[in-house]
């Protein structure tokens, strides 16, 4: 009888192993779709400072978080720039996302955009939800409401943006998508945001640990 070489058999034994091991989970993909504050206007690193990286990093290596915001965007279809239109809005769904983060609704308070298109505001916000809702990877849906205002700067309305919130949180009740409230963090922290709109780098990771709440209660939550 012939054995094999101790040396030929380190490689077979090696594949063995590797093989029985269990395989590596694929992180879950989390797309951020938004605007500005999300694309991370005025800060000097965005791939680094704005809240979707800072998400990725509290989240750890079982999550892949993903920018996807565009700056000035609507949520409405037919603002004066609507996310619908951007290259980022394909790209978002061909991420194949599990869960996806909706922070839109600041530029739709422009006087240009509400004053005009208000009525349209809700059927828009629906048909974002249900767009994502129905990619092929059938993700989960968030709402991330706009964060507080502490300027009238760039024409966008605080006024108007309390009717955004309202129209918000009454479309994703329909739908039954959850709803992310950055304000009580950042109300009381206008420093956060020298330009009265967009935040700082701290204020951006305030915001992401928010997120990071929201996400890890759901999934301790869950059955």
């Amino acid at each position: 009888m012939q054995f094999m070489p101790r040396r030929a058999l380190l490689p077979l034994l090696a594949a063995l192993v590797l093989a029985a091991l269990p395989a590596a989970a694929a992180p879950t993909r989390i797309a951020c779709v938004g605007d500005s504050i999300t694309a991370g206007y005025g800060l000097k690193d965005p791939a680094h400072e704005a809240w979707p990286a800072v998400l990725g990093r509290l989240l750890g290596p079982g999550y892949e978080v993903r920018n996807f915001g565009v700056s000035a965007t609507t949520l409405l279809r037919h603002g004066n720039y609507p996310y619908w239109e951007r290259p980022e809005f394909a790209e978002a769904g061909e991420f194949a996302p599990q869960i996806v983060i909706l922070k839109l609704g600041t530029n739709d308070t422009k006087p240009v955009n509400w004053d005009t298109h208000a009525g349209e505001f809700a059927t828009d916000a629906a048909a974002l939800i249900e767009h994502f809702a129905n990619l092929p990877s059938k993700p989960a849906v968030w709402i991330c409401l706009p964060a507080p205002f502490f300027a009238n700067k760039f024409t966008i309305e605080e006024f108007n943006a309390t009717q955004v919130r309202t129209l918000l949180r009454s479309v994703a009740a329909e739908y039954h998508v959850p709803v992310i409230d950055p304000r009580p963090a950042l109300a009381n922290h206008p420093e956060y945001f020298p330009d009265g709109v967009h935040p700082t780098a701290a204020g951006a990771a305030v915001l992401a640990q928010v997120v990071a709440e929201a996400l890890r209660t759901a999934q301790r939550s869950a059955p």
